[in-house]
C-alpha cells in the first residue's frame, strides 16, 4: 500500500474533477493543477498550487509548455525507496508527486466534427501523455488517473485505506494508461497518414501507410464459431452493435453477432419500416412497407419460414405489442431495434433465453475517424482494407428494349439494396418491396438463381410477374432464359460481361426490362 500525499492535476475533460478534489484534498492531499483545471478547483474552495508556482517557471507558448520540467517529472518518475534517486531528488528540491490525474487534449473529438489541419495539429497533447507514460511506468509508486469514471472507486479505496492505494490498483489504472495512449497516437497516425501532403492541392490519401488499430473488450464469449474456439467481443466505438444494451436473454454468442450485426445493417438501410431476417449471415427474408413494422416482419417471413427458425430478426423501428406477438410465435435467437414499448417487452420476455437488444437512435460510427469509412478483413499475416460497400445504383442505364414500370423500378431498387448484403454468388427475387426468393453463396450464378426460385416455391410464394437482381454480370444468357420460363419481369445487374449483348438479346426476346448498374456487389 502506498499513500497518496501530493497529486498533480490537468484534465481537458472537467466532469467530476471538482467532486474528485475535494474528497483528495480532504484526505489530505496536496494539489497542483493547472490552467482551467486549478481555476475551477479553486473556485470551489479547495487550496491548490499553480503550476506556475510549483515549478518556478511560468505556462507559455499558449499553454503547450506547462508541465515539461524536472519538478514534475522528476517527482513523478523517482523510484521511492531508491537511495540514489531519493538523494538526487532532494538535491534538486524535487518532491515526490504520488499521483497523476491526466486525460487528454479531445483530439478524437476535434478531427471527428471537421476541422482544418492546423486544429487538429494543436489538439495533439504533448505535456499530458508525457506525464500520464511517466506515473504507468512507475507505477509502484504513483497512481496515474485518466478516466473520470474511476474517480468514485480510488476515493472509496482511499477512504478505506487510509489515504493508499493497494499495488493491483495502481497496476490497473496504469494499463489504461498506456491503451489510452496506444489509441491516442493510433488515432493521430491514422489521421496524419491519410493527409495530403499539400493539402491545398492533393487529395485525402485513402489508405495511410500504416494502420494503427485499437478495440476494448465489451466481452468474453463463450466460444467463437464452433466449440473448441475461444472468442472475445471487442468494440471500436460505442455505437451500432458495440453501444447497443441488452435488455433480455443469454449472452450473445459469437455467431449472435455476427449475425445481428447483418440484421442491423439491411433494416437500418432503408428509410421506411423495414425488418430483416437472418440466418447465418444471410437475409432468409426481407421486407420494407409503408402500413407497419408487423406488415414488413410478417411479409419477411413467409419469403422463408423455415429457415427463419432459430433466426435473428432485425428491426428499424420501435417494437410494439402487435410486432412483439408476431415475433413471439416461433423460436428467434435474437431480435434488434432502436427500441421496445414496455407491453412488447413484456411479452417477449416470456421467452427467457430470446436476446433483446436496443440501438436506441444512434447509427453505426468508428471513434477512429480516419478509418472509420473501412472495412478490414484478416488473412495470414495481415489484413485487408478496403471501403465500405455503400455504392447506390444512381446511374442506371435502361439495356433492354423494354423500360421497367414504376413499380418494377421500386422493386428492382429494393433488390438491389438487398443484394449487396448476401454471400456471392447472389440472386434476389423480389415483388411488392420483398424478398420472394434468395439464392446464396452459390460457386455458380446458375446454381444460385436456381436455388432463388426453388426457395420461393418451397415458400409457395409467386414469382411470376416478380423482379431480380444479380449482384454481378451474368456470363450467360442462361439465367435470363430461366427467369422468364418463371415469369420474371425485370432484372438489374452490374452489365460488364463480354456476354452482355447476348444477354441482352435474350431479355429483348422475353421481354424483360434490364437494368444496368455499373457497380458490383460482391460479399465474401
Amino acid at each position: 500500500m502506498k499513500k497518496v500525499r501530493r497529486a498533480i492535476i490537468s484534465v481537458t475533460d472537467k466532469e467530476g474533477v471538482v467532486e474528485f478534489a475535494t474528497k483528495l484534498a480532504g484526505l489530505g492531499v496536496e494539489i497542483i493543477s493547472t490552467g482551467g483545471t486549478g481555476k475551477m478547483i479553486q473556485e470551489a474552495g479547495v487550496n491548490v498550487i499553480p503550476i506556475g508556482s510549483y515549478t518556478g517557471f511560468p505556462e507559455m507558448l499558449d499553454g503547450r509548455l506547462k508541465t515539461l520540467h524536472p519538478k514534475i517529472h522528476g517527482g513523478i518518475l523517482g523510484i521511492r525507496g531508491n537511495d540514489e534517486h531519493e538523494k538526487e531528488m532532494t538535491n534538486h528540491g524535487i518532491p515526490p508527486i504520488d499521483m497523476v490525474v491526466v486525460n487528454l487534449y479531445a483530439f478524437e473529438k476535434t478531427i471527428a466534427g471537421g476541422c482544418t489541419m492546423a486544429d487538429a495539429i494543436e489538439n495533439i497533447d504533448i505535456g499530458g501523455p508525457t506525464m500520464i507514460r511517466a506515473a504507468a511506468k512507475n507505477y509502484s509508486d504513483v497512481a496515474v488517473v485518466t478516466d473520470t469514471r474511476d474517480y468514485d472507486a480510488i476515493i472509496e479505496e482511499m477512504e478505506a485505506k487510509g489515504s493508499s492505494l493497494s499495488n493491483a490498483t495502481r497496476l490497473k489504472l496504469a494499463k489504461k494508461v498506456f491503451a489510452l495512449t496506444a489509441r491516442y497516437d493510433g488515432a493521430i497516425s491514422n489521421y496524419l497518414g491519410t493527409m495530403p501532403e499539400v493539402p491545398e492541392v492533393d487529395e485525402r490519401v485513402h489508405f495511410p501507410e500504416t494502420a494503427s488499430l485499437q478495440y476494448s473488450k465489451i466481452q468474453d464469449l463463450r466460444y467463437g464459431e464452433n466449440p473448441h474456439q475461444k472468442a472475445a467481443f471487442y468494440a471500436s466505438s460505442g455505437t451500432g452493435l458495440a453501444g447497443a444494451v441488452q435488455l433480455h436473454g443469454k449472452d450473445l454468442s459469437f455467431n449472435n453477432i455476427l449475425d445481428v450485426d447483418a440484421a442491423l445493417s439491411i433494416s437500418n438501410g432503408f428509410s421506411e419500416p423495414a425488418v430483416a431476417i437472418i440466418k447465418h449471415n444471410n437475409p432468409c427474408g426481407a421486407a420494407v412497407s409503408t402500413e407497419s413494422v408487423r406488415d414488413a416482419y410478417l411479409r419477411a417471413l413467409e419469403c422463408d419460414s423455415t429457415s427463419a427458425f432459430g433466426g435473428i430478426v432485425g428491426i428499424n423501428r420501435t417494437v410494439t405489442l402487435d410486432v412483439a406477438e408476431e415475433l413471439n410465435k416461433i423460436f428467434l435467437e435474437a431480435v434488434i431495434a432502436p427500441a421496445f414499448d414496455p407491453d412488447a417487452l413484456k411479452v417477449l420476455k416470456g421467452k427467457k433465453n430470446l436476446r433483446l437488444m436496443a440501438t436506441g437512435e444512434a447509427g453505426t460510427t468508428n471513434t477512429d475517424v480516419a478509418l472509420a469509412e473501412y472495412d478490414i478483413k484478416r488473412v495470414a499475416g495481415g489484413v485487408l482494407f478496403q471501403s465500405l460497400d455503400t455504392a447506390s445504383a444512381s446511374e442506371l442505364k435502361t439495356a433492354s428494349e423494354r423500360s421497367p414500370s414504376e413499380e418494377e423500378l421500386k422493386d428492382l431498387l429494393f433488390a438491389w439494396n438487398i443484394c449487396r448484403h448476401v454471400k456471392s454468388n447472389a440472386i434476389i427475387l423480389a415483388s411488392g418491396s420483398r424478398t420472394v426468393g434468395i439464392g446464396a453463396g452459390q460457386m455458380s450464378r446458375i446454381d444460385s438463381t436456381q436455388l432463388a426460385f426453388m426457395k420461393a416455391a418451397n415458400a409457395g410464394l409467386e414469382v411470376k410477374g416478380s423482379v431480380l437482381a444479380s449482384d454481378a454480370f451474368f456470363p450467360f444468357r442462361d439465367n435470363v432464359d430461366l427467369a422468364a420460363e418463371k415469369g420474371v419481369r425485370a432484372i438489374i445487374q452490374p452489365g460488364g460481361s463480354i456476354r452482355d449483348d447476348e444477354v441482352i438479346a435474350a431479355a429483348n426476346e422475353h421481354g424483360i426490362a434490364m437494368l444496368f448498374t455499373g457497380i458490383r456487389h460482391f460479399r465474401h
